[in-house]
């Protein structure tokens, strides 16, 4: 079957994105360099600054975490790749400043090797760079062999509550603190009704048979836990959020941020029928859904399905939250 997307010449497709990108968002964004995307309104040198990298195909990630109150620089691959580390290590560079850098790599395993590259190269030049891995989904594997388990969509939560710690002027450490206490306390999981193409190629890179849906695919359609016949909004509820739950051992009395991250082509209407169950679940435990976000951040070039991140959230990790941000994929006020 002919691939059904407007494209140019594939060769073209990142660089034309870029500039697309960065036209529907002028005030905040801008292309520097090997196409970084940066912020339009650069951040203070005494402030830390935030970086990260990865493949393109999943607009608005990463580039479009880029922005006030998050993320400074971000270094696009090529599509569903990893960047090379000579871009990386522009990045780096050209975020280098006394207060440090920190930088924000979900676990997988072509942006790893190139982030592990790019931190050596930047130890060698005395950089100031301390780096962060994302690895929240569940599937993966048990909460004690983290490396395991891919970065997924919970790498926003990770990117805005260190954005707002860097913007309020905090030390290197302490971003990554903060950091590291959202990392280890967000989970997902994902659910494929779908398969998506490459929009270079038009090969298929995931399949799941109709009326089916996986649960656990990562977002280049990786395996997931099985595959099992397609289930209400309610009954698929039911199926995620208890697993998310016990993964982070919430317990009753605990406030949780709950994220419904849309991957191409599921509508805003499912996502709020899950979320909807979500609350009642929540309620029955005695959990507070204290801030919920639906939306589309992390996308599959039309798969189908999505993913649940949940979060633990204490006063602290709240307060950074709600911080404001104007960045083209989250805006608080």
């Amino acid at each position: 079957m002919a691939m059904k997307k407007f494209v140019n010449a594939p060769e073209n497709l990142v660089p034309e994105l870029l500039d697309g990108f960065v036209l529907a968002n002028q005030s905040k964004v801008q292309l520097t360099g090997s196409n970084l995307v940066v912020r339009k309104n650069p951040k203070p040198a005494n402030k830390v600054a935030v970086v990260t990298m990865g493949g393109s195909g999943h607009e608005p990630a990463l580039s479009g975490f880029v922005g006030d109150g998050m993320l400074d620089i971000s270094v696009p691959g090529e599509i569903f790749a990893a960047p090379g580390p000579p871009r990386v290590m522009e990045a780096l560079r050209a975020a280098n400043r006394d207060a440090g850098v920190l930088f924000v790599v979900l676990n997988h395993a072509g942006d790893v090797m190139s982030a592990n590259i790019a931190m050596g190269m930047a130890k060698k030049e005395g950089l100031n760079v301390k780096q962060i891995l994302t690895h929240e989904d569940i599937s993966g594997g048990p909460r004690e062999n983290p490396d395991e388990r891919r970065g997924l969509v919970g790498c926003l939560l990770v990117i805005k509550v260190a954005g707002a710690a860097a913007e309020q002027g905090r030390s290197l450490d302490e971003c990554l603190a903060i950091a590291e206490k959202m990392e280890r306390n967000s989970a997902t999981l994902a659910v494929a009704v779908s398969g998506a193409t490459h929009p270079s190629t038009g090969d298929v890179i995931a399949e799941v048979p109709d009326g089916m849906m996986v649960v656990g695919m990562g977002q280049h359609g990786e395996a997931g836990g099985g595959t099992q016949s397609l289930r209400t909004a309610d009954e698929t509820a039911d199926i995620m959020l208890p697993t998310l739950l016990d993964d982070l051992k919430i317990v009753a009395g605990e406030e949780v941020l709950v994220m419904l991250n849309g991957v191409g082509a599921t509508t805003l209407m499912e996502m709020y029928l899950v979320l909807r169950r979500v609350k009642q679940i929540l309620d029955e435990k005695g959990v507070t859904l204290a801030r919920a976000l639906v939306g589309e951040f992390l996308t599959v070039q039309e798969m189908g399905g999505f993913q649940m991140c949940v979060a633990r959230l204490d006063d602290e990790l709240k307060a950074l939250w709600d911080a404001p941000c104007n960045a083209p994929a989250l805006v608080v006020r």
